[in-house]
């Protein structure tokens, strides 16, 4: 099964950067040629030349949360986050919505898909480090993807 492990992110965003620095963790212990780690920058559509080709599908990005529970561990499915009414430009569009277009299109994305997300505080200020409560995150979040490609 080709799995793609994704990490998002904005590399000067401290926090906001997590999902970038999870993938980066992971690189080197993945080394099976059917997996494929890929840090990107890119939200909405461009999601969608990414995507194409694999089975499977890990995401990891940052998440604000309503409790506000900084470096905790998130775990979703795609069926928890609905396609979109109001699109405002391509980057306003969501994982859903990008599913949808892309199944719409005939486009050969993943089958299964599963979101691992890290609280981060509600601003994040510009800067290359995480703060220590996402810093202390990233092994573990990175520990979760690995037992997710186990199973």
């Amino acid at each position: 099964m080709k799995t793609l492990i994704l990490g998002l992110g904005n590399p000067i965003l401290s926090d906001d950067s997590v999902g970038l620095r999870v993938a980066e963790s992971l690189k080197e212990k993945l080394t099976d040629r059917d997996t494929t780690v890929i840090e990107s920058t890119t939200s909405g559509l461009g999601l969608l030349d990414i995507l194409i080709g694999y089975d499977q599908a890990i995401i990891i990005d940052a998440i604000q949360t309503e409790d506000d529970k900084i470096g905790e561990i998130y775990h979703f499915k795609v069926e928890d986050f609905k396609a979109g009414d109001h699109i405002v430009s391509s980057h306003g569009i969501n994982l859903a919505a990008v599913l949808e277009l892309g199944g719409k299109l005939g486009l050969t994305l993943p089958q299964y898909f599963d979101i691992i997300a890290v609280g981060i505080p509600r601003e994040c200020p510009f800067g290359e480090e995480c703060t220590p409560e996402v810093q202390r995150a990233i092994p573990l979040a990175a520990e979760v993807v690995i037992k997710k490609i186990g199973t």
